[in-house]
Protein backbone atom coordinates (compact mmCIF):
# COMPACT_ATOMS: atom_id res chain seq x y z
CA UNK A 1 0.00 0.00 0.00
CA UNK A 2 1.36 3.37 -0.99
CA UNK A 3 0.93 6.33 1.31
CA UNK A 4 0.02 9.47 -0.53
CA UNK A 5 -1.48 12.83 0.09
CA UNK A 6 -2.22 15.14 -2.80
CA UNK A 7 -0.89 18.25 -1.10
CA UNK A 8 2.07 16.64 0.67
CA UNK A 9 4.49 18.95 -1.13
CA UNK A 10 2.43 22.05 -0.49
CA UNK A 11 4.00 23.23 2.77
CA UNK A 12 1.84 26.30 3.18
CA UNK A 13 -1.35 24.29 2.72
CA UNK A 14 -0.42 21.66 5.30
CA UNK A 15 0.88 24.18 7.79
CA UNK A 16 -2.32 26.19 7.45
CA UNK A 17 -4.37 23.10 8.35
CA UNK A 18 -2.60 22.60 11.69
CA UNK A 19 -2.45 26.25 12.75
CA UNK A 20 -5.58 26.17 14.92
CA UNK A 21 -4.52 23.08 16.90
CA UNK A 22 -1.21 24.30 18.33
CA UNK A 23 -2.43 26.18 21.41
CA UNK A 24 -2.54 24.00 24.53
CA UNK A 25 -5.55 24.05 26.83
CA UNK A 26 -4.65 24.45 30.50
CA UNK A 27 -7.77 22.55 31.57
CA UNK A 28 -7.09 19.66 29.19
CA UNK A 29 -3.44 19.47 30.21
CA UNK A 30 -4.21 19.44 33.94
CA UNK A 31 -6.96 16.88 33.43
CA UNK A 32 -4.59 14.63 31.50
CA UNK A 33 -2.02 14.82 34.29
CA UNK A 34 -4.73 13.99 36.84
CA UNK A 35 -6.22 11.06 34.90
CA UNK A 36 -2.76 9.61 34.33
CA UNK A 37 -0.66 10.35 37.42
CA UNK A 38 -3.34 9.67 40.05
CA UNK A 39 -4.24 6.19 38.71
CA UNK A 40 -0.52 5.43 38.43
CA UNK A 41 0.00 6.32 42.10
CA UNK A 42 -3.14 4.37 43.02
CA UNK A 43 -1.83 1.27 41.23
CA UNK A 44 1.46 1.58 43.10
CA UNK A 45 -0.36 1.67 46.44
CA UNK A 46 -2.50 -1.29 45.38
CA UNK A 47 0.59 -3.29 44.43
CA UNK A 48 2.19 -2.61 47.82
CA UNK A 49 -0.77 -4.31 49.46
CA UNK A 50 -1.12 -7.00 46.77
CA UNK A 51 2.49 -8.17 47.12
CA UNK A 52 1.78 -9.11 50.72
CA UNK A 53 -0.83 -11.57 49.46
CA UNK A 54 0.79 -12.94 46.30
CA UNK A 55 3.28 -11.66 43.77
CA UNK A 56 1.06 -13.07 41.04
CA UNK A 57 -1.41 -10.30 41.86
CA UNK A 58 1.31 -7.72 41.22
CA UNK A 59 2.12 -8.76 37.65
CA UNK A 60 -1.21 -7.79 36.00
CA UNK A 61 -1.29 -4.58 38.03
CA UNK A 62 2.28 -3.82 36.92
CA UNK A 63 1.22 -4.28 33.27
CA UNK A 64 -1.53 -1.69 33.74
CA UNK A 65 0.90 0.62 35.55
CA UNK A 66 3.30 0.21 32.62
CA UNK A 67 0.56 1.43 30.28
CA UNK A 68 0.07 4.49 32.49
CA UNK A 69 3.86 4.98 32.48
CA UNK A 70 3.75 5.14 28.69
CA UNK A 71 1.04 7.80 28.95
CA UNK A 72 3.16 9.74 31.46
CA UNK A 73 6.01 9.56 28.96
CA UNK A 74 3.80 11.12 26.26
CA UNK A 75 3.11 14.07 28.60
CA UNK A 76 6.87 14.26 29.32
CA UNK A 77 7.40 14.20 25.54
CA UNK A 78 4.89 17.01 24.92
CA UNK A 79 6.49 19.14 27.63
CA UNK A 80 9.85 18.90 25.85
CA UNK A 81 8.25 20.16 22.66
CA UNK A 82 6.72 23.09 24.55
CA UNK A 83 3.31 21.74 23.58
CA UNK A 84 1.70 20.87 26.91
CA UNK A 85 1.58 24.30 28.55
CA UNK A 86 1.97 27.82 27.21
CA UNK A 87 4.57 28.47 29.91
CA UNK A 88 8.08 27.16 29.29
CA UNK A 89 8.64 27.04 33.04
CA UNK A 90 5.56 24.84 33.50
CA UNK A 91 6.60 22.55 30.66
CA UNK A 92 10.11 22.15 32.06
CA UNK A 93 8.99 21.66 35.67
CA UNK A 94 6.44 18.98 34.83
CA UNK A 95 8.80 17.40 32.30
CA UNK A 96 11.65 17.10 34.81
CA UNK A 97 9.39 15.48 37.43
CA UNK A 98 7.93 13.03 34.91
CA UNK A 99 11.46 12.36 33.68
CA UNK A 100 12.24 10.96 37.13
CA UNK A 101 9.14 8.76 37.09
CA UNK A 102 9.99 7.47 33.62
CA UNK A 103 13.75 7.13 34.29
CA UNK A 104 14.59 9.63 31.53
CA UNK A 105 16.72 12.80 31.84
CA UNK A 106 14.48 15.55 30.49
CA UNK A 107 16.87 17.92 28.69
CA UNK A 108 19.18 15.17 27.49
CA UNK A 109 16.41 13.09 25.93
CA UNK A 110 14.75 16.07 24.28
CA UNK A 111 17.99 17.33 22.78
CA UNK A 112 18.33 14.05 20.89
CA UNK A 113 14.61 13.95 20.15
CA UNK A 114 14.54 17.41 18.61
CA UNK A 115 17.41 16.38 16.34
CA UNK A 116 15.31 13.38 15.39
CA UNK A 117 12.48 15.69 14.36
CA UNK A 118 14.82 17.79 12.23
CA UNK A 119 16.38 14.77 10.51
CA UNK A 120 13.73 12.02 10.41
CA UNK A 121 13.62 10.38 7.01
CA UNK A 122 16.93 11.97 5.95
CA UNK A 123 19.33 9.24 4.83
CA UNK A 124 22.29 11.61 5.10
CA UNK A 125 21.57 12.63 8.71
CA UNK A 126 20.92 9.37 10.52
CA UNK A 127 22.29 8.42 13.91
CA UNK A 128 20.79 10.66 16.61
CA UNK A 129 17.46 9.91 18.25
CA UNK A 130 16.52 7.21 15.76
CA UNK A 131 16.71 3.45 15.24
CA UNK A 132 20.02 2.44 13.66
CA UNK A 133 19.19 1.54 10.06
CA UNK A 134 21.65 0.82 7.26
CA UNK A 135 21.11 0.80 3.52
CA UNK A 136 21.69 -2.45 1.64
CA UNK A 137 24.90 -1.05 0.13
CA UNK A 138 26.17 0.09 3.54
CA UNK A 139 25.50 -3.34 5.01
CA UNK A 140 27.30 -5.10 2.15
CA UNK A 141 30.31 -2.83 2.67
CA UNK A 142 30.70 -3.89 6.32
CA UNK A 143 33.05 -6.57 7.55
CA UNK A 144 31.47 -9.92 8.48
CA UNK A 145 31.94 -9.08 12.15
CA UNK A 146 30.14 -5.75 11.82
CA UNK A 147 27.37 -7.39 9.80
CA UNK A 148 26.82 -9.91 12.60
CA UNK A 149 26.68 -7.08 15.14
CA UNK A 150 24.08 -5.25 13.07
CA UNK A 151 22.00 -8.43 12.79
CA UNK A 152 22.12 -8.82 16.55
CA UNK A 153 21.10 -5.19 17.09
CA UNK A 154 18.13 -5.48 14.70
CA UNK A 155 16.85 -8.67 16.31
CA UNK A 156 13.48 -7.80 17.95
CA UNK A 157 14.35 -9.73 21.11
CA UNK A 158 17.55 -7.74 21.53
CA UNK A 159 16.02 -4.40 20.51
CA UNK A 160 12.83 -4.47 22.57
CA UNK A 161 13.13 -7.08 25.32
CA UNK A 162 16.77 -6.46 26.27
CA UNK A 163 17.98 -3.18 24.78
CA UNK A 164 14.95 -1.03 25.68
CA UNK A 165 14.96 -1.79 29.45
CA UNK A 166 18.74 -1.42 29.60
CA UNK A 167 18.51 1.98 27.94
CA UNK A 168 16.03 3.35 30.49
CA UNK A 169 17.49 1.66 33.57
CA UNK A 170 21.22 1.93 32.89
CA UNK A 171 22.20 3.95 29.80
CA UNK A 172 20.13 6.97 30.87
CA UNK A 173 22.10 7.14 34.12
CA UNK A 174 25.37 8.12 32.45
CA UNK A 175 26.75 11.12 30.59
CA UNK A 176 29.02 11.12 27.53
CA UNK A 177 31.83 13.39 26.38
CA UNK A 178 29.67 14.95 23.65
CA UNK A 179 26.92 16.00 26.09
CA UNK A 180 26.44 19.70 26.66
CA UNK A 181 26.52 21.14 30.19
CA UNK A 182 22.72 21.32 30.20
CA UNK A 183 22.44 17.68 29.19
CA UNK A 184 24.89 16.59 31.87
CA UNK A 185 23.01 18.51 34.55
CA UNK A 186 19.80 16.92 33.30
CA UNK A 187 21.26 13.45 33.85
CA UNK A 188 22.54 14.39 37.32
CA UNK A 189 19.21 15.94 38.36
CA UNK A 190 17.27 12.90 37.19
CA UNK A 191 19.65 10.55 39.01
CA UNK A 192 19.32 12.59 42.21
CA UNK A 193 15.55 12.54 41.83
CA UNK A 194 15.61 8.78 41.38
CA UNK A 195 17.88 8.39 44.39
CA UNK A 196 15.42 10.37 46.52
CA UNK A 197 12.43 8.44 45.13
CA UNK A 198 14.01 5.01 45.50
CA UNK A 199 15.44 5.86 48.91
CA UNK A 200 12.17 7.24 50.23
CA UNK A 201 10.05 4.33 49.01
CA UNK A 202 12.63 1.81 50.20
CA UNK A 203 12.41 3.26 53.72
CA UNK A 204 8.62 2.91 53.60
CA UNK A 205 8.20 -0.49 51.95
CA UNK A 206 11.69 -1.99 51.71
CA UNK A 207 14.15 -1.98 48.80
CA UNK A 208 13.24 -5.51 47.73
CA UNK A 209 9.55 -4.67 47.53
CA UNK A 210 10.36 -1.55 45.56
CA UNK A 211 12.35 -3.55 42.99
CA UNK A 212 9.71 -6.28 42.70
CA UNK A 213 7.14 -3.61 41.79
CA UNK A 214 9.19 -1.11 39.79
CA UNK A 215 11.22 -3.47 37.62
CA UNK A 216 8.28 -5.14 35.82
CA UNK A 217 6.65 -1.72 35.33
CA UNK A 218 9.78 -0.24 33.76
CA UNK A 219 10.53 -3.39 31.77
CA UNK A 220 7.09 -3.56 30.15
CA UNK A 221 6.79 0.21 29.64
CA UNK A 222 10.22 0.51 28.00
CA UNK A 223 9.76 -2.50 25.72
CA UNK A 224 6.32 -1.29 24.61
CA UNK A 225 7.43 2.32 24.25
CA UNK A 226 10.45 1.52 22.10
CA UNK A 227 8.33 -0.77 19.92
CA UNK A 228 5.85 2.07 19.47
CA UNK A 229 8.64 4.46 18.45
CA UNK A 230 10.04 1.83 16.09
CA UNK A 231 6.76 1.33 14.21
CA UNK A 232 6.33 5.08 13.83
CA UNK A 233 9.27 5.23 11.42
CA UNK A 234 9.90 1.64 10.33
CA UNK A 235 6.97 0.43 8.26
CA UNK A 236 6.49 -0.91 4.70
CA UNK A 237 5.33 2.32 3.07
CA UNK A 238 7.80 4.67 4.74
CA UNK A 239 9.67 7.10 2.49
CA UNK A 240 13.22 8.23 3.22
CA UNK A 241 15.19 10.71 1.14
CA UNK A 242 18.69 11.95 0.51
CA UNK A 243 19.40 15.43 1.89
CA UNK A 244 18.91 17.29 -1.40
CA UNK A 245 15.39 15.81 -1.78
CA UNK A 246 14.40 16.00 1.88
CA UNK A 247 11.47 18.28 2.75
CA UNK A 248 10.11 18.63 6.30
CA UNK A 249 6.39 18.65 5.48
CA UNK A 250 6.58 15.88 2.92
CA UNK A 251 8.61 13.64 5.22
CA UNK A 252 6.22 14.30 8.10
CA UNK A 253 3.44 12.73 6.06
CA UNK A 254 5.36 10.03 4.21
CA UNK A 255 8.09 9.30 6.76
CA UNK A 256 5.98 8.91 9.91
CA UNK A 257 3.19 6.39 10.30
CA UNK A 258 -0.45 6.75 11.16
CA UNK A 259 -0.59 3.84 13.60
CA UNK A 260 -4.27 3.02 14.03
CA UNK A 261 -4.59 1.47 17.47
CA UNK A 262 -7.60 0.10 19.37
CA UNK A 263 -9.21 2.87 21.41
CA UNK A 264 -7.82 1.73 24.75
CA UNK A 265 -4.25 1.57 23.39
CA UNK A 266 -4.72 4.90 21.64
CA UNK A 267 -5.68 6.42 24.99
CA UNK A 268 -2.72 4.95 26.86
CA UNK A 269 -0.32 6.00 24.07
CA UNK A 270 -1.61 9.57 24.15
CA UNK A 271 -2.71 9.60 20.49
CA UNK A 272 0.92 9.36 19.39
CA UNK A 273 -0.23 6.96 16.67
CA UNK A 274 -1.16 10.10 14.73
CA UNK A 275 2.55 10.46 14.25
CA UNK A 276 2.32 11.96 10.77
CA UNK A 277 0.56 14.98 12.28
CA UNK A 278 2.90 15.14 15.26
CA UNK A 279 5.90 15.34 12.92
CA UNK A 280 4.22 18.01 10.86
CA UNK A 281 3.93 20.08 14.03
CA UNK A 282 5.33 18.95 17.35
CA UNK A 283 3.59 21.95 18.97
CA UNK A 284 0.20 20.25 18.79
CA UNK A 285 -0.70 18.79 22.22
CA UNK A 286 -1.31 15.05 22.08
CA UNK A 287 -4.95 15.50 23.08
CA UNK A 288 -5.60 17.54 19.89
CA UNK A 289 -3.96 15.18 17.40
CA UNK A 290 -7.02 13.02 16.77
CA UNK A 291 -9.28 16.03 16.23
CA UNK A 292 -6.77 17.51 13.78
CA UNK A 293 -6.78 14.22 11.87
CA UNK A 294 -10.57 13.83 11.85
CA UNK A 295 -11.29 17.42 10.77
CA UNK A 296 -8.89 17.54 7.82
CA UNK A 297 -9.31 15.19 4.84
CA UNK A 298 -5.69 15.36 3.60
CA UNK A 299 -4.49 13.64 6.79
CA UNK A 300 -7.14 10.97 6.43
CA UNK A 301 -5.67 10.00 3.04
CA UNK A 302 -2.62 8.58 4.79
CA UNK A 303 -2.89 4.79 4.77
CA UNK A 304 -2.97 3.58 8.38
CA UNK A 305 -0.71 0.93 9.85
CA UNK A 306 -2.94 -1.32 11.93
CA UNK A 307 -1.76 -3.08 15.08
CA UNK A 308 -1.67 -6.46 13.36
CA UNK A 309 0.39 -4.92 10.52
CA UNK A 310 2.91 -3.49 12.98
CA UNK A 311 4.28 -6.96 13.76
CA UNK A 312 5.17 -7.40 10.09
CA UNK A 313 7.54 -4.47 10.43
CA UNK A 314 9.74 -6.53 12.75
CA UNK A 315 11.30 -8.33 9.79
CA UNK A 316 12.33 -5.07 8.09
CA UNK A 317 16.05 -4.47 8.50
CA UNK A 318 17.62 -2.44 5.67
CA UNK A 319 16.76 0.46 3.38
CA UNK A 320 16.94 -0.51 -0.28
CA UNK A 321 17.67 2.66 -2.25
CA UNK A 322 16.90 1.04 -5.59
CA UNK A 323 13.45 -0.17 -4.50
CA UNK A 324 12.93 2.85 -2.24
CA UNK A 325 11.63 0.74 0.63
CA UNK A 326 12.61 -1.08 3.79
CA UNK A 327 13.39 -4.74 3.21
CA UNK A 328 14.25 -7.84 5.20
CA UNK A 329 17.68 -9.45 5.08
CA UNK A 330 16.30 -12.18 2.82
CA UNK A 331 14.68 -9.65 0.48
CA UNK A 332 18.02 -7.85 0.29
CA UNK A 333 19.75 -11.12 -0.55
CA UNK A 334 22.19 -10.93 2.36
Amino acid sequence: MQQNIESASDNKYLLKLIKNYKTPSLGSSLWQIANTLLPYIGLWILMIYAIQISYWLVIPLAAIAAAFTARLFIIFHDCGHGAFFKSKLANDAVGIVLGVLTFTPYHRWHHAHLIHHRTAGNLDKRGIGDVWTLTVDEFNALSKKRQRWYRVYRNPIIMFLIGAPLMFLISNRFTRKDFSRKERISVYVTNLGLLALVGGLSLLIGFKTFLLIQLPITYLASAGGVFLFYVQHQFPDVHWYRDEEWDYSTVAITGASYLKLPRVLQWFSGNIGFHHIHHLSSKIPNYKLERCHNENKPFQQVVPVKLVDSFYTLKLRLWDEQRQQLVSFSEAGV
